[in-house]
């Protein structure tokens, strides 16, 4: 692990292989080992899979972290490695994550893979909802909630069948800080609306979901690929909200499609 001070916090990060840039994001309430079966999988890249604010090694800031922070966090590791350009990987927050940065730097994305996300602002219920997580999360530590979402982040099949899995995911939540979580949590509740933004994505883009996911179900996949001008999508059967670590040779291979499209469209190259 590596780290970088920016933004007055320190963000611990993996950086591996040599090439384009690949950005990973993880989601909520993860870390960047999410992404353990990736790296090995895009040879000819440069892997950058960094902790987000609040999360793993990187600094927790107590209070609302909007994804606004998130993304200028993600830009200001970029500028430290001395990247100009990437392709962006986002799994579910970490896909609105990528949203937001390619809506505050379009031209430094090279690519766009949106993992199980989805692009609509936050309702009423759902700002309730997130907003009383957090006070949850607070106050009883991250347990209780990582024990109960446990067959919903990944399909329930799997639990069983894939017990590494399952323990990985597990402990990952266990590990979060609840301070950390909650102000992801209460930024979320905040977030725009992207719907406008996705027809100006002018960027080869792959819409990625696993097929039993129930937290951002197929059905928003389909709104983003129908929105997203050119998109590839991709339905990876026997997963749920993590396809990445559930069915990972067919997530690589929907990933590697895309960075084939993004080196077709000729992205210029990271600077090492």
């Amino acid at each position: 692990m590596s780290t970088a001070f920016v933004n007055g916090i320190t963000v611990g990060y993996d950086d591996t292989g040599e090439g384009d840039a690949l950005l990973l994001v993880h989601g909520h309430p993860f870390d960047r080992t999410m992404w353990r079966p990736q790296p090995p999988a895009v040879p000819g890249h440069r892997v950058i899979a960094p902790d987000l604010r609040g999360y793993g090694e990187t600094t927790v800031v107590p209070g609302i972290t909007p994804l606004d922070t998130f993304a200028r966090d993600l830009a200001a590791l970029l500028d430290h490695l001395g990247v100009e350009r990437a392709t962006l990987c986002g799994l579910s927050m970490g896909g609105q994550i990528v949203l937001e940065f390619h809506r505050l730097f379009p031209g430094r994305v090279s690519g766009l893979v949106l993992a199980d996300t989805f692009a609509q602002g936050e309702t009423e219920q759902g700002r309730k909802e997130r907003n009383d997580r957090a006070d949850l999360l607070l106050r009883e530590g991250m347990a209780g909630y990582a024990h109960d979402v446990l067959d919903s982040m990944i399909a329930p099949a799997n639990v069983e069948a894939l017990p590494e899995v399952a323990a990985h995911v597990l402990g990952m939540m266990l590990a979060a800080p609840p301070e950390g979580a909650a102000a992801a949590l209460r930024g979320r509740a905040e977030r725009p609306d992207y719907t406008g933004t996705l027809p100006g994505i002018a960027v080869p883009t792959l819409v990625v979901v696993g097929r039993d996911d129930t937290f951002t179900p197929v059905s928003d996949a389909r709104f983003l690929f129908e929105r997203i001008p050119g998109a590839r999508l991709a339905v990876i059967e026997g997963a749920g909200h993590l396809p990445n670590l559930e069915r990972p040779a067919d997530f690589n291979r929907a990933l590697a499609g895309l960075l084939a499209d993004v080196s077709d469209a000729g992205a210029e190259p990271a600077r090492r």
